[in-house]
């Protein structure tokens, strides 16, 4: 197995990556292919939307650098929100999608009482 492909593995194994990301990267590496770009997580924006019955609407955008440094001390993010919807939010999951390089809405809850909560990373 060749060593590119065993960095690739190892970054798997660190959650540095997706496995889906790695499959693309070993199959471009076999057919000498140019390799997919994989974007810096430092570079990404973590967004989030509260959107409230009560009125208590919300719409940030963070450095995912950032969220991450303040996810992993306290486990909650770094805005002045009380909101009953955020307390389902499952922090150490975002760090995960976060870490794995992933894209896009990552939390979408809409509750019984009208509220809404979307988190995504661009």
């Amino acid at each position: 197995m060749s060593d590119e492909i065993i960095r690739v593995l190892k970054m798997v194994e660190e959650g540095k990556i997706s496995s889906e990301k790695a499959a693309e990267i070993i199959n471009a590496l076999k057919n000498n292919e140019a390799l997919p770009e994989v974007k810096n997580n430092n570079q990404k924006m973590l967004r989030v939307k509260v959107l409230s019955e009560k009125g208590d609407n919300v719409n940030i955008t963070i450095p995912v650098k950032f969220v991450k440094s303040v996810l992993k001390l306290t486990k909650k993010l770094p805005i002045e929100v009380e909101n009953e919807s955020l307390k389902d939010v499952d922090f150490d999951e975002i760090i995960g999608a976060i870490d794995s390089g992933l894209e896009g809405k990552i939390v979408d809850i809409k509750s019984d009482k009208g509220d809404i909560v979307e988190i995504s990373i661009e």
